[in-house]
């Protein structure tokens, strides 16, 4: 079984039926160049379901219990989790000396009641754990501050890990040294070479399984701040602007969205304005 899987190959009609289904599951467009790529990982999931050729995984997919059962897997093999701790730092010097100062102005987020944050598409839990960090921060120099952050993610693969909050002391490179000796607890193992987020932190954050392609996302609270970086690339244009339109939509009057360096608002009808680079604010 395992030479059948590893030489069996995904036809240009079974890749168009497979892309059509991760377009309308989750909105990521999957062009030509792609196939590659999907066939690579869905190799794995032909192993774990004992299917010799991908005619067959299409056959499972369309079939009830594949729709109820494997689309989440073909979502989590098709999404890519790249993250960092600190990934664009500009984003959070921005967040404690312009954004967070602007909305306990504003409506006395973090004293009167909770300053919320969602990292949406929040991958493994580095940004929202860096959210975490820099506001713990923020509260030693102004007390008091009071926050909740929400990670959500698609992928149940990477929010399981978010959850557990591990790392390996390479990906913690990225943590200034104050906070490594602050906000991580350092493996007993020293071989492991593992660190983990420490307790008081992990209570500010709360993560859950969020598809942007769902009809409601859930969510009943405002939000002051969302971070939505690098995730609208996956998505064609009509997508990108009817996602933001959403998130602009649960953004409170003044609050802020802070995107990918490498994406733009430019042709988009969104009506958030610029406050910093890649950084967008709801008009009061």
């Amino acid at each position: 079984m395992e030479l059948n899987v590893m030489s069996a190959v995904l036809s240009d009609r079974d890749y168009e039926r497979l892309s059509r289904v991760i377009y309308c599951e989750c909105g990521i467009k999957m062009p030509p160049a792609k196939k590659v790529m999907l066939e690579a990982r869905l190799r794995k999931r032909l192993r774990a379901l004992d299917l010799s050729s991908f005619a067959k995984y299409c056959e499972y997919i369309f079939s009830k219990e594949g729709q109820e059962h494997e689309l989440i897997n073909i979502i989590d093999a098709v999404t890519t989790n790249k993250t960092d701790f600190f990934r664009e730092p500009k984003h959070f010097d921005f967040l404690s000396a312009v954004a967070v100062p602007a909305m306990m102005n504003l409506y006395g987020a973090g004293t009167r009641r909770d300053l919320n944050i969602w990292s949406a598409g929040c991958s493994t839990g580095e940004e929202p754990y860096t959210i975490a960090m820099v506001l713990s921060e923020f509260r030693e120099a102004h007390p008091p501050l009071e926050f909740m952050i929400l990670g959500t993610d698609i992928s149940t693969n990477v929010l399981d890990r978010a959850a557990r909050a591990v790392y390996t002391m390479e990906r913690a490179e990225t943590v200034p040294a104050l906070m490594k000796k602050k906000y991580l607890l350092r493996s007993r193992d020293r071989q492991k070479n593992m660190v983990k987020i420490v307790p008081e932190l992990r209570e500010q954050v709360r993560f859950r399984r969020l598809n942007f392609m769902a009809e409601d996302f859930e969510m009943r609270e405002p939000m002051d701040m969302i971070f939505c970086r690098n995730v609208i690339i996956y998505f064609d244009r009509q997508t990108q602007e009817r996602l933001l339109n959403r998130l602009y939509d649960h953004l409170i009057p003044g609050g802020y969205i802070f995107m990918g360096h490498s994406e733009t608002l430019s042709g988009l009808r969104v009506p958030l304005v610029a406050a910093g680079s890649t950084v967008y604010r709801k008009p009061l």
